[in-house]
Formats: structure tokens, C-alpha cells, sequence
């Protein structure tokens, strides 16, 4: 679930070359005289080492588990998928990974298997590329993936259609084990067991680790066999790493044709390099430090040999003692990813600012899921243990939860990633505004940035649907100061619930804030004056590029004012008219849907006081999905990036662009 920040520092000294299995390696293993199970075991090696290859490059994925699953999936498409005593003749299988971040173990079976073109193994994470987490833009996906929890029934919704087009297929679906935690599974096994769908077979993914930690310190499964057999599944539970084990589960199951069938692999995350298998204990606690990210020039180079040695011995083993001793990699260099300098780490500043106040205020209470090495909570975790809370893979659980504190005179923070803090308990969120208690929101990985996982993880949707929930406010910070003044401010100056929208990648801020200044509920701060035209924005990700563009058109007699503006639902009219005064062309920037963010707002907020007229007002966002990408590409894909936004200021200011751009 987590994105955490990329493992790889930039200050390592000389990037290594990084090695593949070229198609043409894999396709003579794919055509060599070998039993199916040692051929299994031999390809799964080679696609770890190739989605080693491809979470390198792009410099962040999830390798634990890719890796965890591969064995699994690599039975699934080579063995079980193409076998001849299929049940009644299915005429199409369908596979999808529930949990989603296995896709670069998707992505590298696919290309090594034809099933993609295999030069994209170089395009993870890239524009135009492999999304971070499955996309049905990518040939031979057949649902988006990412959002935990709705595997099951997008399985049984595909199966019904088959059924009302008289088609015979099976669904082979993987989800993770702490995804299990997520309510959604639950709810979809007992309708999947009463429609005798035996058409579907789930594989959990029985790693034992979610994000940060061991699942049965987060929230204990329990007997996951008996729960499903509860539910009218049938089970099964064996090694998830044993190619004969595996072949024996679904051997029985071929002849299981009644009801839906569930295989417990017993799996490790990280399979096949022994340090991704573990915990890590640092001065932050003990936690699983391969989760997402990348690898380490060291760990990378370390992984590849283990993968490597492997790989020959299984080779030596399987009979094939030929490909082991013809066995070659091909290079790439390692991309250089251009990195901040000087950032703001707003998560950091986050974390620190809540533990001081902590101490001010016993009544607070933190709630954290399964994000607590994204989420800055660490440093709470460890200073008032008793006050924090982890509820797990379970949004709507944590929010009601924080509801019931908040009814017994607790404050709690509330804090998950935006995209699913927003959605997920949006009723709850709403049941706990009609209370009338106080709440603190804290969504983080918010906005466009990062964009390597892909829409799943791009929230750009949080504003339109937290924004109009009666007595909650918006904010979004700008920089570290900001965020230290916006959680002060939320826990000791607001009589309402607040929602603190955070940027979680470090960010480059050209501009500062005033030395005396705070924040006013509806106002904004001037970063740079000017007269030619007002540009309106909130965040770094939006701040930066505009004060970049303001710069440079001050280099061609442009006179830009930059207003950051952090409030998202919250307008002072007496405060915005004097803002206007003299200003005849306004940008506003969002770092969301151009449709219900603060354009919107500020917008309606001009009309509503006649502010309108005489003016040309311009709202900047998206219009569609977010796409995948690297972050520089992906902002001068949106035209964000500064050069970009100095044109369309200059388009605005000669009235070449309409409202919206």
C-alpha cells in the first residue's frame, strides 16, 4: 500500500550498470526440453531478475511483493492456464493481481512470456511506459489494480458476463494477505459462494508482511482456512514457492467445478534475495525496508548476485546445464533522476510538530494505516505508544474509530494517504462531521506528485470529495513552516475538523514565507508581487513552477503576482477583493481535477461578489486521469512545469486562452 520515498540515495557515488535477461535468454529456456516444473522454476529467476532490472531503473516499485509472487504466478501462466484438462474446456482464462503492487512481476512475466512488447521492461514507471500499478491501457491487463480490497467481485462481475454470453472461462485472481484486512474482500466472498462460482480461484499471497511490519502485529488474520471455508470455499493451503506443491492444490481443484476455490501460499516477501526477506531494525523500530522503492547501489548489486546463483543452480539441477553454461545478461546504464536540492520535507516537519504538540495536549491521539514509515508518525509512536493507534489496511474502521474517540473528548489525527483517506470513509468521515465533534484529517501523498504509481495513488480528487462536508476545513501547506502552522493551527486555533492535504516527496521551494507570517482562515500570502496578472496556488508542487515562471517573465517585462493560497474551501471576499485590486488577469493553478478544486471555489467566490466582471479569470488542472510518469516528464506533460506556465500566463494576459487550460 505504502510509496515510500525511493531507497536509493542520490549521493552514492558512481550508478552501477544494471543487467536483464534479454528475450532471447528467456525464449531458449521456453523451448529447452525440461520437465514444466523445473521450467517454472528456472523462468520465475529469470523474471525476478528482470523486475529487479525494472524497479532499479525506474528507481521505485515494490520488489517484496513481485517477488513473493512469483513463483505463483509464474505456474499460473506456463502451466495451469495453458493445461489440456482444463474443467469443461473453458474457452479463456482471465488473471489479475488483486493487490497490484506485484506489477513489475506481472510486467516482467508478460514481456518474457511475448504476452508485451519486451523493450518496455525499460519503461517502468515511464510516460508513455508501464504504469506503477496495472492499467487496462496496457495490452493484456484486464482491470486496474492498486486500490486493495476489490479483486473478488471485479473477478465475479467478469464471470457473470461470461455466463450471460454463454462462455466458459475461469479467473485466477492473487491478492495480498494484508489486503485481507480491507472490509471489501469479506463482503464479496459470501455472494461468490452462494452463485457457485467455481469458475474463480483466489490466491493469497501468504507473505506474512504488509507494509511496514508483520500482519499479525497489525491486525492477526487468524485460521484464514477456516474463515474461508466459513464463507463456502473450498481451501487449500500449501508453499507458495514449491512448484509441486502448487501443482497438487490446483490439480485438485480442476476437478472443483461448484463452488469457488481459495489457495493459502505460504510465500516470503522478497523470495529469492535473503535480505528482502526480513525485518530491518534501525534507530526508527523494526520494519520491512523493501516494501516500495528502489534498491540501494549496494543491494541491488548484491540481489542480483544471490538472483544470479539461483538462477544456475536451478539450472544445474532442472537438467539444464546447457543454458546455465550459455547463460549471458545484456547491460543498460542506470538513468540519472534528477533530484531536489534543498528540499522541504513536509512529512518530516509533519511528524515533529506532533509530537511537540503531544505534550501540550494529552488529549491527542494518532491513527495511523499501515502507513506509519510514510505517514511521519514514527516519532509519535515511539514517544507516546499509548496514544497511537495502528488500525491497519481498514480506512473506514480508522475513521469511525477516531469518531468514537472524538465523541469521548479525544482529538484524534487521522492519517492515511489522501487518495484513500478521501474515498474510502467518506461516509464516515461525513457521519462524524454530523456529530459536531473535532477531527484532524491528514491526507499525505497528495496531488499529481509522485507520479510513478500511477492513478491509483494520484490524489486529485480529495478536494471535491472532503470539500464540502459541513464543518470541515481544507488546507494545504507549502513548505515545512507552513505545515508546522497548519497542524498548530488545526489542533489549537479551530472549533471545526480539519483536513491537512500533504505533499510526501521532498520539494524544491523557491520562495519563502513572510517572517511574521500566520494563517487566516480564507487568505492567502503574497511570495512575489506583481501587476500584469495574479497567480493563485497552493503547495509545492503548484508554488514552485509558478514562482519559476514569474522569474522568467520578469525577464520580459511581465509583471507576475504569485499568492499562495492554502486554504481549499475557505474564502475571505473582503481579504480576496483587496487581493485583486489593479489586477485584470488571474490564473488559479490546481494540483487536481481542474473540475471542483479551488478554481471552483475561488471562481464562484468572484462571481458571487461581482469581482468577475472586467477580468480574465483562467482555472489550470487536470481534465482527465492522471497519468504515470516521472515526475519532471509528467509536469511538462500537464504543462506545469515553469516554461510551460509562462506561456499560458502570457496567453492569459493577451486573452489567447479561454477560462480553463
Amino acid at each position: 500500500m505504502g510509496e515510500k520515498a525511493n531507497l536509493t540515495s542520490e549521493t552514492e557515488g558512481q550508478s552501477p550498470r544494471l543487467k536483464f535477461v534479454p528475450q532471447a535468454q528467456i525464449q531458449r529456456v521456453l523451448q529447452a526440453e525440461l520437465k514444466p516444473l523445473d521450467r517454472a522454476a528456472i523462468l520465475a529467476d529469470l523474471f525476478r531478475i528482470n523486475a529487479l532490472y525494472m524497479i532499479s531503473q525506474a528507481g521505485s516499485g515494490h520488489i517484496g511483493s513481485s517477488f513473493s509472487c512469483l513463483d505463483i504466478l509464474t505456474y499460473l501462466w506456463t502451466i495451469e492456464m495453458k493445461h489440456p484438462n482444463r474443467p469443461e474446456e473453458s474457452e479463456f482464462d482471465l488473471f489479475f493481481s488483486s493487490k497490484g503492487h506485484d506489477s513489475p512481476a506481472v510486467y516482467a512475466a508478460m514481456t518474457g512470456l511475448g504476452r508485451l512488447d519486451f523493450e518496455l521492461i525499460h519503461e517502468l514507471r515511464r510516460l508513455g511506459g508501464l504504469p506503477g500499478h496495472p492499467d487496462v491501457s496496457t495490452p493484456g491487463i484486464v482491470t486496474n489494480t492498486g486500490s486493495l480490497g476489490m479483486g473478488v467481485a471485479k473477478a465475479r462481475g467478469m464471470i457473470i458476463a461470461a455466463r450471460l454470453n454463454k462462455k466458459k472461462a475461469r479467473a485466477f485472481v492473487i491478492t495480498g494477505d494484508g489486503e485481507l484486512q480491507e472490509g471489501q474482500i469479506w463482503e464479496s466472498l459470501q455472494p461468490t459462494a452462494n452463485g457457485g462460482f467455481g469458475e474463480i480461484t483466489l490466491i493469497v499471497d501468504h507473505n506474512k508482511i504488509q507494509s511496514d511490519t508483520w500482519v499479525k502485529d497489525v491486525s492477526d488474520l487468524g485460521d484464514l482456512e477456516a474463515k474461508f471455508r466459513a464463507f463456502g470455499w473450498e481451501t487449500a493451503r500449501c508453499d507458495g514457492h514449491d512448484f509441486a506443491q502448487i501443482e497438487a492444490v490446483f490439480t485438485r481443484f480442476r476437478g472443483i467445478t461448484n463452488k469457488p476455490k481459495v489457495l493459502i501460499a505460504d510465500t516470503r516477501k522478497g523470495q529469492g534475495v535473503s535480505f528482502m526477506q526480513m525485518l530491518t531494525t534501525t534507530e526508527d523500530g523494526t520494519y520491512y525496508k523493501f516494501h516500495s522503492g528502489a534498491p540501494s547501489h549496494m543491494h541491488y548489486a548484491e540481489a542480483f548476485e544471490e538472483l544470479e546463483t539461483s538462477l544456475r543452480g536451478k539450472m544445474q539441477t532442472g537438467g539444464a546445464q546447457a543454458l546455465s553454461a550459455a547463460l549471458d545478461f545484456s547491460e543498460a546504464d542506470q538513468r540519472p533522476r534528477p533530484a531536489p536540492q534543498n528540499p522541504q520535507k513536509l512529512i518530516a516537519a509533519y511528524g515533529d510538530e506532533l509530537v511537540r504538540l503531544a505534550a501540550k495536549h494529552p488529549e491527542l491521539v494518532a491513527l495511523d494505516a499501515d502507513l506509519v514509515l510514510d505517514t511521519g508518525l514514527i516519532p509519535f509512536s515511539r514517544q507516546y505508544p499509548e496514544r497511537f493507534i495502528e488500525c491497519g489496511i481498514a480506512e473506514q474502521d480508522m475513521v469511525s474509530t477516531a469518531g468514537g474517540l472524538a465523541l469521548m473528548g479525544k482529538l484524534p489525527i487521522v492519517h492515511s494517504f489522501a487518495c484513500f483517506l478521501s474515498t474510502r470513509p467518506n461516509e464516515q468521515i461525513y457521519n462524524n462531521a454530523t456529530e459536531k465533534t473535532k477531527i484532524i484529517y491528514v491526507g499525505s501523498l497528495a496531488g499529481l506528485l509522485p507520479a510513478g504509481p500511477g492513478h491509483s495513488h494520484q490524489s486529485v480528487r480529495d478536494i471535491s470529495c472532503l470539500g464540502a462536508v459541513p464543518g470541515l476545513t481544507l488546507i494545504e501547506p507549502c513548505n515545512e513552516q507552513e505545515t508546522r502552522l497548519a497542524l498548530r493551527w488545526a489542533v489549537e486555533e479551530s472549533k471545526e475538523s480539519v483536513y491537512i492535504r500533504l505533499v510526501s516527496i521532498p520539494s524544491e521551494t523557491p520562495f519563502e514565507l513572510p517572517a511574521d507570517y500566520a494563517l487566516v482562515p480564507g487568505r492567502g500570502v503574497t511570495l512575489r508581487p506583481g501587476r500584469d496578472a495574479l497567480v493563485f496556488a497552493y503547495g509545492p508542487t503548484m508554488l514552485a513552477p509558478a514562482c519559476r515562471a514569474a522569474e522568467a517573465l520578469a525577464g520580459e517585462n511581465v509583471s507576475v503576482q504569485v499568492v499562495n493560497f492554502p486554504w481549499l474551501n475557505r474564502v475571505d471576499t473582503h481579504w480576496l477583493k483587496s487581493a485583486l485590486d489593479g489586477i485584470a488577469t488571474v490564473l488559479i493553478l490546481d494540483d487536481h481535477l481542474r473540475d471542483q478544486g479551488l478554481g471552483e471555489k475561488l471562481t464562484a467566490a468572484l462571481a458571487e461578489q461581482g469581482l468577475a466582471d472586467g477580468r480574465r479569470i483562467v482555472r489550470k488542472g487536470l481534465t482527465d486521469t492522471p497519468l504515470c510518469g516521472r515526475n519532471d516528464e509528467i509536469l511538462a506533460h500537464y504543462r506545469f512545469d515553469p516554461a510551460s506556465l509562462a506561456e499560458d500566463i502570457k496567453r492569459a494576459i493577451s486573452g489567447a486562452s479561454g477560462n480553463a487550460i
